[in-house]
């Protein structure tokens, strides 16, 4: 193995191998890590935790703290940080259910319904940055081979 040390190459022209790059699972960690970057960069981590559990509460009615926890892969104390921090700016209802008083229902409120329109706005703009570079149905494309190949592993752990 050879050294580039003191070569002035930038650090942008380094290269991982082909090895590597040749590798399905490292190109989607690598466009997953730079998602994440561009996603930072319009919605704080607050946002986007609240995000996925106002999507949630949207899609599926009502839900328990811990039926939200299953279904986003959260720690309930996780999911119960979050649900502190929308109920105190307005955006859900939380209340004990009547059929199990030890276990609070959530629900998502009109004023959530607008947050979460807010939010959405700025995953999409995250979103038409990551995907700069490819068209419509290439980005259409995209999305649908990676969610059939989440769909074929989705038993295994996230």
């Amino acid at each position: 193995m050879s050294s580039s040390g003191g070569t002035g190459e930038a650090e942008d022209d380094l290269q991982a191998p082909a090895r590597l790059r040749a590798l399905t699972s490292w190109l989607a960690n690598k466009v997953s890590t730079v998602g994440a970057r561009m996603t930072a960069r319009y919605m704080p981590l607050t946002a986007r935790a609240d995000f996925a559990v106002l999507a949630a509460l949207e899609e599926y009615g009502p839900l328990s703290q811990a039926d939200l926890g299953r279904r986003l892969g959260l720690d309930r104390n996780d999911v119960s940080g979050i649900v502190k921090r929308l109920q105190a700016g307005g955006h859900v209802d939380r209340r004990a259910d009547p059929g199990d008083r030890r276990r609070n229902v959530v629900t998502v409120n009109q004023a959530g319904l607008h947050y979460l329109d807010e939010i959405q706005s700025h995953a999409d703009q995250a979103q038409a940055e990551l995907l700069a570079g490819l068209d419509a149905g290439e980005r259409r494309q995209l999305h649908t081979l990676l969610a059939k190949t989440l769909e074929t592993h989705r038993h295994e752990p996230a």
